[in-house]
């Protein structure tokens, strides 16, 4: 399967040019829509299906930071299912900390309790976000170890985040019961 950032012909990054991105999109679009292809051999038209499918794929995927995120780190061996995806312990005691105020808050609806939890896990976050920005920002300008530490940096800021998430689910389910 070819990469998605060597089809559109741009740079592999975490923050790539959003603009170019649907440029992109559109313009191989055009390229590969299926009508301009009617009168083509079969194997034309499959081909020309096929890259349809890849252009589209590829746009979902590059223009959605989350997706992007998971892509890049897939396409380096970083995320795989059943490998070593442990989050460090210290984030692990946070979040077991949050899990029991949830789970008290499960047999014991406390609206202040429910805020307080709520600010710390949208503290957390914002936090994260902001500790891995520089990373995401460097990325494309590192080579060689450093780029590999940054990937490995990106790939903890991505589970945790994943973490975090279920967690702020959890929380919304609590805020449309009340």
């Amino acid at each position: 399967m070819q990469n998605y950032f060597e089809f559109y012909g741009i740079p592999e990054s975490f923050l790539p040019d959003e603009k170019l991105i649907k440029q992109k999109y559109y313009e191989l679009s055009r390229q590969f829509h299926p009508d301009f292809h009617a009168n083509a051999t079969t194997e034309k038209q499959s081909e020309t299906l096929a890259l349809s499918t890849l252009n589209t794929n590829a746009y979902r995927t590059l223009s959605h930071p989350d997706a992007r995120m998971k892509y890049m780190l897939e396409q380096h061996g970083l995320l795989e299912e059943g490998k070593n995806n442990e989050l460090p312990a210290d984030f692990l005691m946070e979040m077991m900390e949050i899990n029991e105020q949830l789970m008290e808050l499960e047999f014991d609806f406390d609206e202040a309790a429910f805020k307080k939890v709520s600010r710390e896990a949208t503290g957390l976050a914002a936090t994260l976000d902001a500790d891995i920005l520089p990373t995401l920002q460097q990325y494309p300008m590192l080579e060689g170890f450093t780029r590999d530490e940054a990937l490995q940096q990106v790939k903890t800021y991505y589970l945790k985040k994943k973490y975090l998430l279920r967690i702020q689910e959890s929380l919304s389910k609590f805020a449309s019961r009340s």
